[in-house]
């Protein structure tokens, strides 16, 4: 018998505030680690699917089509359109020195 698998979505499983808060705090410290921005972009995007693309969109004044393209894998959103989908998202960015405890 054939083993039949899925495509794993991180989206199905960030059920609250506080999944979604430590998904997005991981994300940030392996986009900071490996230089690559585009793992937290990514991430966004998931939490983002999570919540409900189309609302996400709307609430930060996007299309739902243009945010899917800006936070996908192959996505570089500007910085002004990360922080519209934060705050649609109801979180805040924050920086620190390195080194601190979060």
């Amino acid at each position: 018998m054939a083993v039949k698998t899925h495509t794993f979505d991180a989206a199905l499983y960030l059920e609250d505030d506080a999944d979604a808060l430590g998904y997005l705090e991981e994300a940030m410290k392996i986009a900071q680690e490996d230089g690559n921005p585009s793992f937290l972009t990514v991430a966004l995007g998931t939490v983002a699917r999570a919540r409900g693309m189309s609302q996400i969109a709307k609430d930060a004044g996007l299309s739902r089509e243009s945010l899917y393209k800006a936070l996908g894998a192959e996505g570089n959103p500007e910085f002004g359109t990360v922080l519209k989908v934060l705050q649609a998202l109801g979180l805040k960015l924050s920086v620190q020195k390195q080194g601190t405890a979060a």
